[in-house]
């Protein structure tokens, strides 16, 4: 395993216009680039993930599992903005000398992928044998195998969209709201907002989660509370977990990204893009995902040439792509097998 920063010797031009000087791309990689660079596997993480995925996708990524570093040279980028490394609103502003907070430049899913482009050929990857990606990390690799096609050879995107709804839209400004509402968020302090924060991640957990899920886990054993609820420690406990490890000013200008997420924007229309994608591609929906409905991971297999479509039902809603790592490996396993024989059968008929 390697932990990296790139610093990038440019300015970084967003696709509003504005610049990050000095961009730094937090990265780890896990394995070695065989000699023919085919065995890429590049992964692009989700809202508030780092980019050690062995750390957070467990099951899917490690030393026994589909994904290992004795086959594979695995890379992950901390995305643009996030709290992990790599440039975001607590990076330090050079003019001024203090962290950006929200003075810090608005930014798109596109402009994440045009930071994982910049790491690739830094790395010297010309070519990615496996794009994958759940949720937030399933928009950049949709807008990665677009921008490149010729890049991208297997794509698997897991509970995901070509564009971002106006129901995830209405999630996301909820939260924001929630932020704030703590008046502290605007003092542009590094440890600004952090109340709001807590409610805004009580609140996004109840669209990652089911109705099934909170009666399982968080019904009472004593049927005389009046107070202090299960299902209250619960939510409060979550959102100090993610206060401990993260910021308000990332986690706004994350779901402000997520918000952009339009393959169709200043194309000719989301269909055409999505046409567009050269990659053997898989799209796996969850049954009873709330946030991103399987009709959006159809639609992606529908209009995505050499696309299959699974599903998986998950007692975890949402969550189940980060977690249902057993039924996923099976899936997407199988997936790469019949491609790779598929392809091998092909080439002999073509011979």
């Amino acid at each position: 395993m390697s932990h990296k920063t790139y610093q990038h010797p440019q300015p970084f031009k967003l696709e509003s216009g504005k610049k990050i000087v000095d961009l730094e791309i937090a990265y780890h990689t896990f394995g070695k680039l065989n000699a023919d660079k085919s065995n890429v596997v590049w992964v692009c993480h989700a809202l508030t993930a780092n980019s050690d995925v062995f750390e957070w996708w467990p099951g899917l990524f490690g030393k026994k599992n589909l994904f290992n570093a004795d086959e594979h040279f695995i890379v992950c980028a901390n995305v643009l903005g996030s709290h992990y490394g790599t440039s975001n609103p607590l990076s330090i502003n050079e003019i001024t000398g203090l962290p950006y907070c929200l003075s810090f430049p608005l930014y798109t899913i596109r402009d994440m992928v045009a930071a994982h482009q910049l790491l690739a050929e830094h790395l010297k990857i010309d070519n990615i044998e496996l794009l994958i990606g759940g949720s937030l990390g399933g928009q950049q690799a949709l807008e990665w195998a677009v921008i490149e096609p010729d890049r991208i050879k297997n794509l698997v995107v897991l509970a995901t969209n070509a564009q971002h709804s106006p129901w995830g839209i209405a999630f996301n400004e909820s939260q924001r709201l929630a932020i704030a509402a703590d008046r502290t968020f605007y003092a542009n302090n590094p440890k600004g907002g952090l109340k709001g924060l807590k409610a805004a991640r009580s609140m996004a957990l109840l669209s990652y989660r089911t109705y099934e899920s909170y009666v399982r886990t968080q019904s009472e054993v004593d049927d005389n509370p009046k107070d202090l609820f299960k299902a209250s420690s619960y939510q409060n406990y979550q959102g100090e977990k993610l206060v401990k490890r993260f910021n308000a000013y990332s986690y706004w200008y994350l779901t402000k990204a997520m918000d952009t997420h339009n393959l169709g924007r200043n194309r000719s229309s989301v269909k055409d893009a999505l046409k567009a994608i050269k990659a053997n591609t898989l799209a796996i929906g969850i049954k009873n995902d709330f946030l991103f409905p399987v009709e959006e991971q159809k639609f992606l297999a529908e209009n995505i040439n050499h696309a299959k479509y699974e599903e998986i039902s998950s007692f975890y809603g949402h969550d189940g792509f980060l977690l249902e790592t057993q039924k996923l490996e099976e899936l997407i396993g199988a997936f790469l097998k019949a491609t790779k024989e598929r392809l091998k059968k092909n080439n002999l008929k073509i011979a």
